[in-house]
């Protein structure tokens, strides 16, 4: 590490802690060649992912994205900005956690689309009929009956348990 004032590459550390986001170590040092303090920041380099889209091209892994397509579909609905989050994070640690260079945007899709459904049905809806383009209400009705029949089948589980 060089001293930003006399490029001296010796320094030392006097402090040490997470930053805010607990990802981060910020290392408060000490240059050995001018006495002078100056701060740094630690964090794990990730090896960047590629989403294959459906026409083959690939782009960047985008948590951002992910987070903006899940704040409109749940847009005017009682969902905290807390879970929306918690959402986006557990899809990108699962995306991560494959150990994957490349990943499918069917695949994030069908992640975000598990996540919504337990979240906000509305959402869920609203999601599915731009991610799996519905060209009439017969296909979109099929979608709600598939939910229907989930749902109703929940319940009796949960019935049969009492």
């Amino acid at each position: 590490m060089r001293c930003l004032y006399c490029n001296c590459t010796e320094s030392k550390v006097i402090d040490s802690r997470s930053a805010d986001d607990e990802r981060t170590i910020r290392r408060r040092r000490e240059c050995m060649g001018c006495g002078r303090r100056f701060t740094t920041y630690e964090t794990i380099e990730i090896a960047p992912i590629l989403v294959v889209k459906s026409d083959g091209t690939r782009q960047a892994f985008d948590l951002g994205k992910i987070k903006r397509g899940v704040i409109k579909a749940c847009e005017k609905r009682p969902v905290p900005i807390e879970k929306i989050d918690a959402l986006a994070e557990d899809i990108a640690k699962r995306v991560y956690n494959s150990m994957e260079q490349e990943i499918s945007s069917k695949q994030i899709g069908e992640m975000v689309m598990e996540g919504l459904q337990k979240l906000d049905e509305v959402a869920y809806v609203r999601y599915a009929s731009v991610y799996r383009s519905f060209k009439d209400i017969s296909s979109f009705m099929a979608e709600l009956q598939k939910m229907m029949e989930k749902k109703e089948a929940g319940e009796e589980k949960r019935e049969e348990s009492k």
